[in-house]
């Protein structure tokens, strides 16, 4: 059931959200924070980690990766709870509705998708590999809110509520650093599992009620969604709906029950205390 639109006009965002340049410096934002995190975790983990320090140079990437994405999804997972549970302007209007603190999240998360990419295509030239699911993945989500950036007359409800589905990136970083640990066999992993597993439920439950929401607003989506924007949300939306989210869940499913480090090779994980001894013997999936 469609929320009442109210009697007044709604609130609008400050008028510097609609300056290019302040949306640029917030994207720059965003791409320097978290280029900074990738380079953060190196650092600690060069200094703390003798795991880190025993990884080929692809796995130490993908490890800054993933604590990187842990970081995105913690902001991400508190921006897609806000739109969901609390009275605010995307609530009472989802089509239209925008707020300071979701444009800032846009704006942001667009900064992050534009870090994403680089490292992703730089990564993929330095090792000579190409991952076509991932960079599928990222050129939809770059594409997406670089869209909702440009077409600002749409609402923020749908992109606040997308980013929630990063909501099992800092279990999934956990799930793999300490796989790379040896530490699969422990109770505290099988535990993060089972959570991370849940959490992937929940993202395919939250694509349903995209969908949900979007056939409830289908004729002003129509009206004030550009066409091109329309159907990057709807393939991507499709594509996380029917193929990425289903075998993700299965994959982690299968994680749980045999410990594997599918992201390169397939290697079983390495028991605890021989961890650098498998580590660098593990040869990295060319995609």
């Amino acid at each position: 059931m469609n929320p009442e639109q109210p009697s007044s006009p709604l609130p609008q965002p400050s008028a510097e959200y609609f300056s290019w340049d302040y949306r640029l410096q917030l994207i720059g934002l965003g791409f320097a924070f978290y280029a900074a995190v990738f380079l953060l975790s190196h650092l600690l983990s060069v200094a703390l980690s003798h795991t880190y320090n025993s990884l080929l140079a692809k796995e130490k990437v993908f490890w800054n990766l993933a604590a990187t994405r842990a970081v995105f999804g913690i902001q991400s997972a508190v921006a897609g709870l806000r739109a969901l549970t609390e009275d605010s302007v995307l609530t009472r209007d989802r089509v239209r509705g925008q707020e300071d603190w979701s444009w800032f999240n846009v704006l942001t998360a667009t900064g992050f998708f534009v870090f994403e990419n680089v490292a992703l295509h730089a990564s993929n030239v330095v090792f000579r590999s190409f991952d076509l699911p991932l960079a599928t993945h990222h050129f939809f989500a770059l594409s997406g809110y670089a869209g909702a950036v440009v077409w600002d007359s749409l609402g923020h409800f749908l992109p606040m509520v997308t980013l929630l589905l990063e909501m099992s990136t800092p279990f999934t970083c956990i799930s793999w650093m300490l796989l790379k640990a040896g530490w699969a066999r422990t109770l505290f992993w099988r535990a993060n599992q089972w959570v991370m597993i849940h959490m992937f439920h929940c993202r395919m439950v939250l694509t349903y009620y995209m969908w949900w929401v979007s056939f409830g607003h289908w004729g002003e989506l129509s009206t004030h969604m550009a066409l091109p924007l329309r159907l990057l949300f709807f393939s991507g939306l499709a594509l996380l709906t029917l193929i990425i989210n289903p075998i993700w869940t299965h994959k982690k499913t299968m994680q749980l029950l045999n410990p594997v480090d599918w992201n390169f090779g397939n290697k079983p994980a390495p028991t605890n205390g021989a961890t650098q001894g498998q580590s660098e013997v593990i040869k990295p999936h060319a995609s």
